[in-house]
């Protein structure tokens, strides 16, 4: 075999997460398919949008996305549990 068990299991988990359906950020269906590098597509409302390569939501993205919204001022319930 060739470049390493560590490599292969990191592809692997990459690939198997990639495969998955995730779900569409307009019509909340769990029907989002990779169409190709960082393209994705709904197969229920046809909405097609760009994402990350392997993900249609990057850890980055998810970031930005929160600070973009502000503090909404409620608690979740991590927050109501440590009070």
């Amino acid at each position: 075999s060739r470049y390493g068990v560590k490599s292969r299991t990191i592809i692997r988990e990459i690939e198997s997460q990639q495969r998955l359906r995730h779900p569409c950020p307009q019509c909340g269906q769990k029907s989002v398919q990779r169409k190709s590098t960082s393209i994705w597509e709904c197969s229920k409302c046809g909405n097609v949008f760009a994402g990350g390569a392997y993900l249609p939501e990057t850890p980055s993205g998810v970031a930005a996305e929160r600070i973009l919204k502000g503090p909404s001022g409620e608690k979740t319930p991590v927050e109501e549990e440590s009070l």
